[in-house]
C-alpha cells in the first residue's frame, strides 16, 4: 500500500493536477467566504462563513481530483501492470484514495493562515474551529472516495466526474430545509428525517456548531468505507477478467 500511495502522490506534485486544484480550492474558497458569505460584513470571530461553503466546493473539485484514480489508468492502458502488482485489491484502492486524500490535506491546511488571521480580530472558539477542520476532512474522505468508486466503473474520466458529481449533489442536498419539507409534505416528517440522517450536509452542520457526535463520525467513516468496498468489488472484476 506505501508504494502506490508514493507512487500515486508523486504522479499528483509531479504534474499540475494538485497546484490546479489546491490554487482553485484557495481562490474559491476566499471569494466565496468574503464576496458571497460577508465575512467582514457579520462583524463575528469566527469562521461559520468559510465552512458553510466547503460541502459545495468539495463537491465539484473533489470529483475532478478522483477522476483521474482509476480512469487514467484504465485509458493508458497502466491498469494492466498495476493489475499484476504482488499486492492485495484493497492496498491499491487505499493507497490511491490516501493520496487524494493528502492532496485534499494539503488544501485544508493552506486555509489554516484565516484560521490565524481570526485570532488576531477577535476570540473565537478554536475548539469549535478545530472541530469544523476535522469535520470537513472526514467530507473531503466521503467525496474523494465517491470519486474513486466511480472511476473505477469507468474508462472515461468526464464520465466518472459527472457520476461524482451527481451521486455527491444528491447526498448533499438531501440535507437541505428546502429538500426536507418536500419529502415531509410527500412521505410524512418521519422520513423525512431518516432521509436527513443520509445527508451529508446534516452531519456536517453539527459539527460547524462545535459538536462532535459520533454518529457523524460513523457516517463519515461508513461512507469511505462502503464507496472503497464498491471500488475494491470494481477493480477485482478487471482483475478476474
Amino acid at each position: 500500500m506505501t508504494a502506490i500511495y508514493r507512487r500515486e502522490l508523486l504522479s499528483y506534485v509531479t504534474t499540475p493536477t494538485a497546484y490546479v486544484f489546491v490554487a482553485v480550492f484557495l481562490f474559491s474558497i476566499g471569494l466565496f467566504t468574503f464576496q458571497v458569505g460577508g465575512f467582514f460584513e457579520a462583524r463575528r470571530a469566527d469562521l461559520s462563513a468559510f465552512f458553510a461553503f466547503h460541502p459545495w466546493i468539495f463537491m465539484v473539485f473533489l470529483p475532478a481530483v478522483s477522476m483521474r484514480l482509476w480512469a487514467e489508468e484504465a485509458r493508458s492502458g497502466a491498469i494492466e501492470l498495476l493489475m499484476t502488482l504482488p499486492a492485495p485489491t484493497w492496498a491499491l484502492v487505499l493507497g490511491k484514495f490516501l493520496a487524494a486524500w493528502t492532496v485534499a490535506a494539503a488544501a485544508l491546511l493552506m486555509t489554516i493562515p484565516l484560521w490565524i488571521s481570526v485570532n488576531i480580530l477577535g476570540s473565537p472558539d478554536n475548539a469549535a474551529i478545530f472541530t469544523a477542520y476535522i469535520a470537513s476532512l472526514l467530507m473531503a474522505g466521503a467525496y474523494l472516495a465517491i470519486g474513486s468508486m466511480m472511476s473505477a466503473l469507468t474508462p472515461a474520466q468526464i464520465v466518472a466526474f459527472v457520476l461524482a458529481v451527481l451521486v455527491s449533489f444528491l447526498l448533499t442536498a438531501l440535507g437541505l430545509p428546502l429538500v426536507l419539507d418536500f419529502f415531509s409534505g410527500i412521505l410524512g416528517g418521519g422520513v423525512s428525517e431518516a432521509l436527513a440522517r443520509f445527508s451529508i450536509m446534516h452531519h456536517f452542520d453539527a459539527a460547524q456548531r462545535g459538536v462532535v457526535e459520533f454518529r457523524s463520525v460513523f457516517y463519515f467513516v461508513s461512507l469511505i468505507a462502503l464507496c472503497l468496498g464498491f471500488n475494491a468489488l470494481a477493480v477485482d472484476a478487471r482483475r478476474g477478467g
